[in-house]
C-alpha cells in the first residue's frame, strides 16, 4: 500500500524547472513579482515624464531662453525616460553590437537634439523626448503581453502531469511518466491528472477535460474510450494502456508549442529589426546630402 501514497506525497515542477518541495523554494513568484514591479516603475517614469515634458514646453512658450538653457529644460524629461536606453546603447557599442534599436533610439534622439544648434535650424527637443517616450510605452506594452505570455506557459506547466501509476510486476509502481512506455499499463484514480494518452482498458469514470478542451461539462470515460494526457479523472478508478509515449502525449505537444510561440519570433518582427539595423547608416550617409 506504500505505493498508493504517491499521490499526496510526489513533488511538483513548476515552469521555472525548478522542483517546488511543499510549494516552497521557486522563484516563479518572485520572478513575477519583479516584472510587474518592472512594469508598474516604467508606468511611473512615463507619467513623470510626460508631467515634465508639459513643463518644459510651458517654459519655452513663457520664457526666452537660450538654445542650450532650452536644452538643459528638456535634458531633465530627456534622461529621466531614456537613461536606460543610453545605457543598453553605450553597452552595446562596447560589446559590439551597435546597430540594434537601442542604438537607434539614441542616435535619432540625440540627433533631434543637436539640430538646434545648427545654423538656421530650429530646436527640436520636444520631439526628441516625444520619440524617447514613445519607445518606451511601445516596451511598456511588450513587457505586459511577454508577461501574460508567460503566465499562460505557467498555467500550463499546471497540467503537466509528474507521476505516472503503472502496473508493473503484479504491482503498481509510482514512476515519472517519461518512464513509461508504450503498451504498457497505468492506473489512475479519483482526483489524479491523467499522465499519458491511452485507450481505457478496465473501469468507467467522468473525466474533467477544460485544461484542454475548454468545457466544463465533465466527459463520461467508459472501457474503450480514448483518453488524453492533462486530464483529470474525476470518479472512478480506471486502467488505461498507453498508446504514446509522454514526449509524444497531448499535454507535451500542448506544452512544446506554447514555449515555441513564445521563444521564437515571427518573420515580420526578424524584418523590422533588420530594417533597425540599416537605418543608422542610412542616417549617417544621409547627413552629408543634407548640408
Amino acid at each position: 500500500m506504500e505505493e498508493m501514497k504517491h499521490s499526496h506525497e510526489h513533488h511538483h515542477e513548476c515552469s521555472c524547472g525548478t522542483e517546488e518541495h511543499e510549494h516552497q523554494g521557486c522563484g516563479c513568484h518572485h520572478h513575477h513579482h519583479h516584472e510587474e514591479g518592472g512594469l508598474k516603475s516604467k508606468l511611473f517614469l512615463i507619467g513623470a515624464t510626460i508631467i515634465l515634458l508639459i513643463i518644459a514646453v510651458f517654459i519655452e512658450k513663457e520664457y526666452s531662453l537660450a538654445t542650450w538653457q532650452l536644452l538643459l529644460v528638456y535634458l531633465i524629461p530627456y534622461l529621466l525616460i531614456g537613461h536606460e536606453t543610453l545605457g543598453e546603447a553605450a553597452e552595446g557599442i562596447a560589446k559590439g553590437d551597435m546597430f540594434n534599436e537601442n542604438f537607434l533610439m539614441a542616435i535619432a534622439t540625440i540627433g533631434a537634439l543637436c539640430i538646434g544648434f545648427f545654423p538656421g535650424s530650429e530646436t527640436e527637443f520636444p520631439e526628441a523626448v516625444f520619440v524617447m517616450l514613445f519607445y518606451q510605452v511601445g516596451e511598456l506594452f511588450e513587457g505586459y503581453a511577454e508577461g501574460k505570455s508567460r503566465d499562460s506557459i505557467s498555467h500550463l506547466m499546471n497540467i503537466r502531469p509528474d507521476v505516472a501509476n503503472v502496473e508493473r510486476n503484479g504491482k503498481v509502481e509510482s514512476v515519472s511518466p517519461e518512464d513509461v512506455k508504450i503498451g504498457e499499463t497505468i492506473v489512475i484514480r479519483p482526483g489524479e491528472r491523467v499522465p499519458l494518452d491511452g485507450i481505457v482498458v478496465e473501469g468507467s469514470s467522468a473525466l474533467n477535460t477544460i485544461a484542454l478542451t475548454g468545457e466544463s461539462m465533465p466527459r463520461d470515460l467508459n472501457e474503450g474510450d480514448t483518453i488524453m494526457s492533462g486530464c483529470i479523472n474525476l470518479s472512478g478508478v480506471v486502467r488505461v494502456r498507453t498508446t504514446k509515449s509522454f514526449g509524444e502525449s497531448t499535454v507535451s505537444k500542448i506544452i512544446s508549442l506554447v514555449e515555441s510561440a513564445d521563444k521564437n519570433k515571427s518573420s515580420c518582427s526578424l524584418l523590422c529589426l533588420t530594417c533597425s539595423s540599416v537605418r543608422p547608416i542610412l542616417l549617417f550617409l544621409s547627413m552629408p546630402i543634407s548640408e
